[in-house]
């Protein structure tokens, strides 16, 4: 390696809908970051063209990408098959025989990734505890696969969790007749049959484009070395990204909610409400005690976005975050004699948003924040590209309705959003602090946390590209879970011990540091019951120990969730979760300026009047303001409305404290 490389940056490079975003960090800490339309029909080239306009050779390029959700949303993977269990193969159709709307009559499910002529199936049966009961017939499995046209192969038998060997026997003949395929062993070895077979089919349905992608970025040359976002905030390299791109669903949001918890952290926040919007869609997510919460998997491709149960179920991993169809490029209509609608359709960045000037015609949010005066037409992405108000007008005149109106709509819904995700997990959001980033989520957020009763903003430096610092944030780090269910008092704690062992082991090799955290829990429930909580597993041995101390730390948290713990009841241990994660790497702060910042002008603002215009970076530390008034940088603007103040923290965050008018 050259000198040029042992000096080379670390560059940081986030896919949204509508803009990939940079961030640059040289060896001297120096920070340069930009911003590009996004290129649907080729992501890469943009991520290229970035890197290289950033100029500079670059040891290491992190990155985050909405591929894999968009191809599961329309629909654009892989023809796959499943290759399962006789008797099973519905699957994927008959899901868990629950209506996640019961006075529906109407009610819809989205369609199975893969057809029904395409689900196979093979006599082979392994019961619950791992015993073969029917063995698997090799010839079986080609005979299935033999002259199918398809680009991929899911293999989901029954209770693979358990014990893989039919799984491995059926894996080795598909790789041998040279098709691509992926297995329930190694991509989910979790308990409950449905959730196991959509993940490992959508792993699947994925794996050909992934390979391509990533494929694609590594012949780039961009980088010394290549690592990718997944959805519990870790680094993966490319070949651990291409046997399980499913870890990569919600790559480029998770990076976001990493910044928010660096945010938190540095300021002493505990308790932290993380709103990132963009141009495609908003974002938030809690978080506590320095980071955003994991989930063990979510949904994608909802029939119904506030509705659990109407989408695909992706187990995994995944930080914890509610997502919609509201951003600066979302849509407004009006819908026959019905309201009002903004999103979840997207002018993206092709044609984008009317006042774009690339032909787009349909009224947006950024149309109608410029109308109102959010926005400075001459310094979008600082003046490199200049917003068409004629064009805004005519957009938002065709619609026929005012701009504060397609404004309003799009608050009241990402606070809709934000309060749902808030109280499905018992949180009073009047008690926490707003964190505000994405291109245009300081414009909006303090409106959005007047509704929902928040008391502060936080909008930290340069928060136009947040996703793509977080990017740069993030450790490696990779998490194993399996389940091996029996009582608490039944424990098999040897084969506990063993288990636990080997997920480390695994966790380390992905990870490649020798500094790391490793951080156990495990799924417990009462006997009898659907849904289990997840608890942290103590240090140490397998053993009694271990199991008296689950029983109490479950027993806490049952009563924290729901207020009593019923006496005599079994305790049952579902799943074991190891995450091994390697040591957070250190950030730098852009610098902040001293001396008295002075105005840059006066803008007109709709119910505001004449409001004056800050350039953030003039703005010292400890320099107050009162609302109203707007503070501009180049990838975003912040909006501070009238009775609020807003005041310069040491590194340059900006703490608004909500003193107007409550809606």
């Amino acid at each position: 390696m050259g000198l040029s490389r042992v000096a080379a940056a670390r560059v940081g490079s986030d896919i949204g809908g509508t803009f990939t975003d940079f961030v640059r960090i040289s060896p001297t800490g120096e920070i340069r970051v930009g911003k590009r339309l996004t290129t649907p029909d080729d992501p890469a080239r943009a991520v290229r063209e970035g890197v290289h306009e950033l100029g500079g050779p670059v040891r290491e390029l992190v990155h985050g990408t909405t591929l894999i959700t968009n191809a599961l949303i329309t629909r654009s993977g892989a023809r796959t098959a499943l290759l399962t269990t006789a008797g099973f193969r519905d699957t994927l159709v008959i899901g868990r025989e629950q209506r996640y709307d019961i006075y529906d009559l109407f009610i819809r499910f989205p369609e199975p990734l893969v057809p029904t002529e395409l689900r196979l199936e093979v006599d082979e049966r392994i019961d619950r505890d791992g015993n073969v009961v029917r063995p698997l017939d090799p010839a079986q499995v080609e005979a299935a696969l033999a002259g199918l046209d398809v680009e991929a192969v899911a293999i989901c038998f029954l209770h693979a969790y358990r014990n893989p060997l039919h799984e491995k026997l059926a894996a080795e003949v598909a790789r041998r007749m040279g098709l691509r395929c992926c297995a329930s062993h190694e991509v989910l070895p979790e308990i409950r049959e449905f959730d196991r077979t959509s993940t490992t089919v959508a792993n699947a349905y994925v794996l050909p484009l992934a390979e391509g992608y990533i494929g694609r970025m590594e012949s780039a040359g961009l980088a010394d070395r290549l690592f990718l976002m997944t959805s519990s905030g870790g680094l993966a390299t490319p070949a651990t990204a291409r046997a399980l791109p499913i870890r990569l669903l919600e790559s480029g949001p998770a990076a976001g909610a990493l910044a928010a918890a660096a945010v938190a952290r540095e300021l002493g926040l505990t308790s932290v409400l993380a709103f990132d919007m963009g141009g495609t869609t908003a974002k938030a997510c809690l978080i506590e005690d320095g980071g955003p919460a994991v989930a063990a998997g979510m949904e994608v491709a909802r029939v119904h976005r506030f509705k659990a149960g109407s989408g695909l179920p992706v187990g995994g991993p995944t930080v914890d975050m509610i997502e919609i169809g509201a951003g600066g490029g979302s849509i407004a209509r009006l819908d026959g004699l019905g309201p009002l609608r903004v999103g979840p359709e997207s002018a993206g960045a092709t044609p984008g948003p009317a006042c774009y000037g690339r032909g787009g015609k349909d009224p947006t949010v950024t149309d109608a924040d410029l109308l109102l005066g959010h926005l400075d037409p001459g310094y979008f992405l600082g003046g490199e590209m200049p917003l068409d108000r004629v064009a805004a007008e005519a957009a938002v005149g065709r619609l026929g309705c005012h701009p504060t109106d397609i404004v309003r709509v799009v608050r009241e819904q990402m606070a809709a959003a934000a309060r749902t995700h808030a109280v499905e997990r018992g949180k009073d959001l009047r008690r926490c602090t707003l964190i505000a980033f994405g291109g245009a989520g300081p414009v909006h957020a303090v409106a959005v946390a007047r509704i929902l009763g928040m008391p502060e903003v936080i909008v930290p430096p340069l928060p136009g590209v947040a996703s793509a610092f977080g990017l740069l944030a993030a450790p490696a780090a990779f998490e194993y879970a399996h389940s091996l269910p029996a009582l608490l008092d039944g424990c098999d704690w040897a084969a506990v011990g063993s288990l636990l062992e080997d997920m480390e082991a695994r966790g380390r090799q992905m990870v490649g540091q020798d500094d790391v955290t490793v951080k156990r829990r495990a799924d417990l429930r009462l006997l009898g019951q659907v849904h289990e909580l997840e608890v942290d597993v103590p240090p140490g041995r397998a053993g009694r120990a271990m199991g008296e101390a689950l029983r109490k730390t479950y027993a806490a948290a049952y009563v924290r969730r729901f207020g009593l713990m019923p006496e005599g009841n079994p305790i049952q241990v579902l799943n074991w979760r190891v995450r091994v994660e390697g040591p957070k790497p250190q950030m730098p702060l852009p610098a902040v300026p001293n001396g008295i910042p002075r105005p840059k002008g006066m803008r007109e603002v709709h119910g505001w009047g004449a409001t004056p215009v800050f350039e953030r970076n003039t703005l010292p530390a400890g320099f107050t303001l009162a609302g109203p008034v707007i503070i501009e940088e180049r990838e975003s603007t912040t909006l501070v409305g009238p009775g609020d103040r807003v005041a310069v923290r040491t590194h340059g965050h900006l703490q608004i404290g909500l003193g107007g008018p409550r809606p």
